[in-house]
């Protein structure tokens, strides 16, 4: 199995080369860390076991049971401005004119404690606005974190979060996130969703910021028009707030939002005092307009692949929302267009026996995705790779959450050749997803998806559920069935099960994950393949789980115990412990999987994780046709992780992990094998100007023979990405990737590869719809075009061939009635 890992920042681009020296030429590291991981692993994991009983001490004390605080705002006029706070007070012409909160508690490093730093939040609000002003104190205001962005990009930042519960229900919230420079992030907060907040949603509203001799001021203007509430004169909201202080891996919340409960919102404040606002927009429309020009190998025939090119490609499309009964929300597209979405992060995909997961970053269906979630992943949108037109339906009715979509999918019919019968046959996807709050914290909930393509079809439904027991105890679980019929090809079907219980603390967590899928079962609009586990632990690595796939039944649990010295240096440590043992409904155990470690989190957001990783795992004759019966294969793991934002201009993440593991791809007719592993990944991001950010990533894979240390492959990537922001609007994006694998012929059937893709992106963005994108990408391959006697042909060369190009204009304008 391989690792994926998930890191807080990168490391710089001029050390790759270096890196990669030291990763290749890692016989003494290696066994330097072996030493740390028998003086310190295993004595750490003894104390874990030997402590077990120690949770029970921070169980949840009475008095997070207190009233939460209600507050009454009043209307404000004139409306505040920036300049009125500057003083870090109001002005006199301000003065009292505004609802004043303050006694923020420390959220973390440590729980219910006097806040990192001071902070004042003035609130008001006339028939169109509601305003909100941030005064920030800060001890050491040279040491504030702010840098010019683009939107929805604050990572790294001091942050400011406003939620607005506007239904009340302590379920569901849209948060506003401003850095010291009023530069915006906004999001949609989901209670019992994983994970919980949803960065999709995007609105218009104001904002700005100044850094002053005691810290910052941020003032907010959110257009009452912009966000949903009901339809009443008088309105009850939930609301708070949150202060992000990276530096010390502080938070500040008021009111108080304890790490001993699970999720936010059940310990939001009221606020109350709003009367007669504005309603929002009933119609939107997004029309954009894209041309392009652009030369590309079209490998559709592959007997006869050729180069295709046009001077002025132009096209059209529409994006359309409409608000029904001011809680349902239908959104419509035709020819969506999505130039302007960046390339993935590069992940390994060579020696995979499953599909790499990949995140959707395409606006149409990022937005409202969590409408859609279930604990099973029955609806993964990149499934829908180009789609012609797609129709949305989302929103909250009463106690019931409904989500629709309806699209199709143009990829199919265009992935095959001209002649082929297939050739211009679209895909159609159809998703449903009911869900009903039941009490204060939990939901029932069904979904049914349905794909169809040239008479065939793949058809999921059931039912799910999620229950809160305690502040700390939740159990989420689903029961479906599948439906699918193939070109040809026999009809099957079969269940599919899933329950995860779940604790969550301030020192202890717990997670039981029982997976169930029969032989039959199959999910076209879902994903299965690569897994990870749902960790307490955020800022580690990401522990990956043995792939889901039919014919699979396991049972996982994670454990881990946070001691919490919270010192000047030392904020917590603890031991993890993860087991998933895998069958197939035959009694075969496919995996017996493990996964330990020891972490330790410092201040600055500095985290370093010592861990190793072993498995089971068993291939079978119909994984591998070369096998004439099931075998064994016995491999493990060890690694190092080290994360820091100590220094923001420097911030990085880094992991070296070493053992064995399993060739896949042998070369033809031979069987897998064992060889050694050496894997590597090292992050950073430069900030060297307020403008200027840079965020660079090395990945090596390498698998080496165990009899006599040869090759078998090398697998690099490198990307390196530089993001101008020139003001608030205006920036500029490059992104510069090489990837290549270096295969032994005699020992694996890897081809040799060499890639090199360039993009540049000027964007001009008055609000998340209104903007203009003017772009230009090149890809280079070592490939070779050669005539055959029967057309042409593909071969890899050692020369880079351009292989694709394309030059794009594209500009959209918002229109709201």
């Amino acid at each position: 199995m391989k690792r994926q890992n998930r890191f807080l920042d990168a490391l710089r681009f001029s050390h790759i080369t270096n890196c990669a020296s030291l990763l290749q030429d890692s016989s003494t590291l290696r066994a330097s860390l072996n030493k740390i991981f028998r003086a310190a692993l295993v004595p750490g994991l003894l104390v874990f076991l030997s402590g077990g009983r120690a949770y029970c001490k921070s169980s949840v004390s009475s008095d997070l049971n207190e009233a939460r605080p209600t507050i009454t705002i009043g209307r404000v006029s004139p409306p505040p401005k920036l300049s009125d706070f500057l003083g870090m007070k109001p002005d006199a012409a301000m003065a009292g004119k505004m609802l004043k909160i303050d006694g923020f508690i420390q959220r973390t490093p440590k729980d219910d404690v006097a806040p990192n730093q001071r902070t004042d939040v003035y609130l008001g609000y006339d028939s169109n606005y509601l305003y909100v002003v941030f005064v920030a104190f800060d001890n050491e205001p040279n040491k504030v974190r702010a840098h010019m962005t683009v939107r929805d990009h604050l990572s790294g930042d001091e942050r400011l979060d406003m939620f607005l519960d506007t239904f009340h229900d302590h379920r569901h919230a849209y948060v506003f996130t401003v850095n010291p420079f009023g530069l915006q992030q906004d999001g949609s907060y989901e209670e019992n969703a994983s994970p919980n907040y949803d960065s999709s949603f995007d609105t218009v509203w104001k904002s700005k910021g100044q850094r002053t001799k005691q810290g910052f001021v941020v003032w907010e203007a959110i257009p009452f028009k912009s966000i949903r509430f009901p339809a009443t004169p008088k309105q009850t909201w939930g609301i708070l707030f949150i202060r992000w202080i990276p530096r010390n891996n502080g938070s500040d919340t008021w009111p108080r939002v304890s790490t001993r409960i699970q999720g936010r919102l059940s310990q939001e404040a009221t606020l109350k005092g709003l009367d007669s606002i504005s309603r929002g927009h009933n119609v939107q429309f997004i029309p954009y307009a894209y041309a392009r020009s652009y030369r590309a190998l079209d490998t559709r025939d592959p007997n006869n692949p050729q180069f295709t090119s046009q001077s002025f490609d132009p096209r059209v499309g529409i994006d359309g929302k409409t608000v029904l009964k001011d809680s349902l929300v239908l959104d419509g597209t035709i020819k969506p267009d999505f130039s302007q979405v960046e390339s993935d992060q590069p992940q390994v995909t060579v020696n995979q026996r499953f599909a790499v997961y990949y995140p959707e970053k395409r606006p149409f269906f990022l937005e409202n995705a969590n409408f859609f979630q279930t604990p099973l992943d029955l609806f993964f949108s990149r499934n829908i790779a180009d789609p012609l037109y797609g129709v949305r339906l989302t929103g909250k009715v009463g106690h019931y959450a409904i989500g629709t979509l309806f699209s199709d999918d143009q990829s199919p019919g265009e992935g095959v050749a001209p002649n082929d019968p297939l050739a211009g046959k679209n895909a159609r996807f159809k998703v449903v997803r009911i869900s009903r709050d039941v009490g204060k914290q939990s939901t029932i909930g069904m979904i049914y998806t349905d794909r169809e393509f040239a008479g065939t079809y793949n058809r999921v439904g059931g039912v799910d559920g999620h229950f809160k027991f305690t502040p700390n105890w939740t159990l989420d679980w689903q029961g479906v069935t599948s439906a699918t019929t193939l070109p040809g090809g026999p009809r099957s079907a079969g269940p599919a099960y899933k329950f995860h219980l779940q604790r969550t603390g301030y020192q202890f967590y717990y997670d039981l994950d029982y997976e169930d899928l029969s032989p039959g079962f199959n999910t076209e609009t879902g994903f299965l393949g690569e897994n990870t586990v749902d960790q307490f632990v955020p800022y580690t690595r990401t522990i990956p789980r043995p792939a889901l796939r039919p014919d699979f039944r396991g049972l996982g649990q994670f454990i881990t115990y946070r001691f919490r010295p919270e010192g000047k240096a030392l904020i917590s440590w603890g031991p993890t412990l993860y087991v998933d043992p895998v069958w197939d409904h035959a009694g075969n155990q496919l995996d017996q999987y493990y996964d330990t470690g020891l972490s330790f989190e410092l201040t600055g957001q500095t985290y370093i994780e010592l861990y190793q990783s072993g498995d089971h795992e068993l291939l079978r004759p119909q994984d591998f046709s070369v096998l004439p019966s099931n075998r064994t294969y016995v491999h493990q793991h060890k690694g190092v992780y080290v994360g820091s934002q100590y220094y923001q201009p420097f911030t990085f993440s880094a992991t070296y992990e070493w053992g064995t593991d399993v060739n896949f791809v042998p070369p033809p007719g031979q069987a897998p094998v064992l060889a050694d592993l050496t894997h590597g990944q090292v992050l950073m991001t430069i900030r060297p100007l307020t403008k200027l950010e840079v965020d660079n990533t090395y990945i090596l894979e390498r698998l080496t023979s165990r009899e006599g240390g040869a090759s078998i492959f090398n697998n690099h990537i490198i990307r390196s990405q530089w993001n101008w922001q020139f003001n608030p609007r205006l920036g500029l994006r490059t992104i510069f990737q090489y990837n290549t694998v270096l295969p032994n012929a005699a020992l694996t059937s890897l081809e040799k590869t060499k890639q090199f893709n360039a993009d540049f992106l000027v964007s001009y963005i008055v609000n998340p719809w209104t903007a203009l994108y003017v772009g230009y990408n090149s890809d280079q391959q070592n490939l070779n075009l050669i005539p055959t006697s029967t057309g042409t042909e593909l071969i890899r060369t050692n020369q880079f061939l351009n292989d694709g190009r394309q030059f794009f204009v594209k500009f959209s304008y918002f229109f709201g009635f």
